[in-house]
């Protein structure tokens, strides 16, 4: 089942929160584009068939989509669901955007830790916590991810399935315990494989190494406890799973281009007037 909740909407952009719950015994179906769209995965996994090329989508990966494209998502992995936040452009804000043609056609983009950043401002700003207008968060967020796609940066589909399903499991695995401090021999044991074969196989799939992967997952968080809540930057840093202030500062910076203080107060400024209600929309 699919259910999604307009958070935004203009004649060009929209802002929506989608939540999926099909299980590996939901049957797969061709659907389409009607949009151009750039989603992050913020919980869960799913595959995303898309232009002949198969992609394994786990937390903080990238969906891309033009109109008229035809796509599949598959859910053989999981049974948890997953949730993604989407952007909807209209042909005249693709245009404007400017991105490049390699970005709507990537199809799955693995994690980026800018694109994790930009998504908590977009979500604060869809919210009218921000004063930051949602269709600048929402141009900001499609830019910096065209920014950084590169051939690299693509999600890779060259493992088999079954070592596919085991970087997927230790990928959920580590977004559940970013928070805590684990390793790769921790990852590798509930892949089931290998620290060096573990490494080889989650980077093909992942498109990032286990390492970067945490990191990214910890960047999420923070990115989140600083647009959400008041906690000081030192509680969220731990919360996230740092365990040193410095580190977060540097890495936070290095993603996001400002300080976590900056960024809270962007995030956080609220906007006058009321909140526009949310409401629910179908696919």
């Amino acid at each position: 089942m699919l259910t999604a909740e307009t958070l935004f909407e203009s004649p060009d952009i929209a802002i929506r929160e989608f939540r999926c719950t099909a299980g590996p015994s939901a049957r797969p179906f061709v659907e389409v584009h009607t949009r151009h769209v750039l989603s992050i995965v913020r919980d869960g996994s799913f595959g995303y068939r898309f232009e002949g090329r198969a992609h394994e989508l786990v937390p903080g990966s990238i969906l891309t989509g033009r109109p008229g494209a035809e796509f599949v998502c598959t859910h053989e992995h999981h049974g948890c669901g997953d949730r993604c936040l989407s952007f909807h452009f209209s042909e005249a804000a693709a245009a404007d955007l400017s991105l490049g043609a390699a970005t709507w056609a990537a199809g799955g983009i693995a994690p980026l830790a800018p694109a994790a950043v930009g998504a908590a401002l977009a979500q604060a700003a869809a919210a009218g916590a921000s004063d930051v207008g949602p269709a600048e968060a929402a141009r900001l967020f499609a830019a910096g991810v065209d920014a950084l796609v590169t051939p690299r940066a693509r999600v890779p589909h060259r493992a088999g399935a079954r070592d596919r399903r085991r970087a997927v499991d230790a990928a959920v695995w580590l977004e559940d315990h970013a928070a805590q401090p684990v390793d790769l021999d921790q990852a590798a044991a509930v892949a089931g494989l290998g620290r060096f074969h573990f490494l080889r196989v989650f980077t093909q799939v992942a498109g990032v190494t286990p390492h970067q992967y945490l990191l990214r997952c910890r960047l999420r968080r923070a990115a989140g406890l600083l647009a959400e809540t008041d906690l000081p930057v030192t509680a969220v840093a731990y919360d996230a799973g740092f365990a040193d202030l410095s580190n977060f500062v540097r890495s936070f910076g290095r993603a996001a281009g400002m300080a976590p203080t900056q960024f809270r107060q962007r995030a956080r400024g609220r906007a006058a007037g009321p909140r526009a209600p949310r409401r629910r929309a179908a696919r």
